[in-house]
């Protein structure tokens, strides 16, 4: 009886999630036009606890979009410019001597940096050196920040939203691997259709913007997240999940190895079965399925497979490799 109330109050939560993403997306909608594909993957990953590697050509309102999100769901929001001569702790934040007021006694003050907010906004990340890009690395992974020898908890929920140009690439220093890995998605943001452009330069050209209403905030945020891993998912779904990740990295796709160095590793398989959770549920789905398996698969694979240099020579894209392996691994 309480496994049947409780699969009952999970079936009412899972309403009341879709709901809210529902209407999440009309208020976002008031100020960007299009990208729905973009905007239901940054959503995936906030709802799933993951950050995102959002990568597009500037002028397709990256910016915009990840404040207007932030401003829907009623957190904190912080930007930060990456530039060359950026120092880890213009990020974390640091120790300054201060003088107590009434004892004239001198003590050091941790001032906290912009990392401690809800949304960060990373922009251009690989415009920085390692050093600093790793100041993220903690935060992102552990949600805590150590400076001065003193460990300073972040507030939750924590979503890292990082931006790259793929155009310039003079000047900039490349992600490494295992910083990678830890964004959730990798998110490409193209250009819009020509009715999108039309209404985008006809709107901000005529009138003010609108300007979203708060749909969700932090608690219910939080309790939503951990929604996602009271979602029940079939043996053969979550076989189809590791079978894909593991092809990335055996043999078994032949047409797909021979311009492969590296492959997916198992965080990738924990990403695509809590992603394919929140579509189902914003969906209002009670279980996911293999299909929703397979709209993750590009957005979490695609920056955790490394080409090798035939894919390079013969102009092979990781999006393509990744289109094979779809169509050679069976559900």
């Amino acid at each position: 009886m309480e496994a049947n109330n409780e699969s009952m109050a999970v079936v009412e939560e899972v309403k009341r999630f879709s709901q809210a993403y529902g209407t999440l997306k009309a208020e976002i909608g008031k100020v960007i036009v299009g990208q729905h594909e973009v905007i239901e993957q940054l959503l995936t990953a906030l709802f799933s606890g993951g950050h995102c590697l959002l990568v597009g050509v500037p002028g397709l309102a990256k910016t915009l979009l990840i404040s207007t999100v932030a401003r829907a769901l009623d957190l904190k929001f912080s930007r930060i410019q990456f530039t060359p001569d950026l120092m880890p702790s213009d990020i974390t934040g640091t120790e300054i001597l201060e003088e107590e007021p009434g004892t004239r006694k001198r003590v050091f003050k941790f001032v906290h940096g912009p990392i401690f907010a809800n949304v960060i906004l990373a922009d251009e990340i690989n415009r920085t050196p390692p050093k600093t890009q790793a100041a993220l690395l903690q935060a992102m992974q552990e949600h805590e920040v150590t400076a001065g020898g003193k460990t300073f908890k972040l507030e939750l929920p924590f979503f890292v939203l990082a931006t790259q140009n793929p155009i310039e690439q003079e000047g900039t220093y490349p992600l490494p691997e295992a910083q990678l890995d830890r964004f959730m998605f990798h998110v490409n943001v193209d250009y819009p259709t020509e009715e999108e452009e039309r209404v985008i330069v006809e709107t901000t050209t005529s009138k003010a913007n609108g300007e979203p209403e708060v749909v969700i905030e932090a608690a219910e945020i939080l309790r939503f997240q951990k929604l996602i891993r009271k979602v029940p998912i079939s043996n053969h779904v979550l076989n189809y999940a590791i079978r894909l990740v593991r092809a990335t990295r055996d043999a078994s796709v032949k047409s797909i190895q021979d311009y492969i160095s590296w492959g997916a590793g198992p965080r990738a398989g924990q990403h695509l079965i809590l992603g394919s959770k929140v579509r189902a549920i914003m969906q209002g789905r009670p279980t996911p399925s293999c299909e929703d398996i397979r709209v993750m698969a590009a957005p979490v694979l695609r920056h955790r497979i490394v080409t090798n240099f035939n894919a390079d020579a013969d102009g092979v894209a990781t999006d393509e490799l990744i289109d094979k392996l779809l169509d050679e691994v069976v559900e």
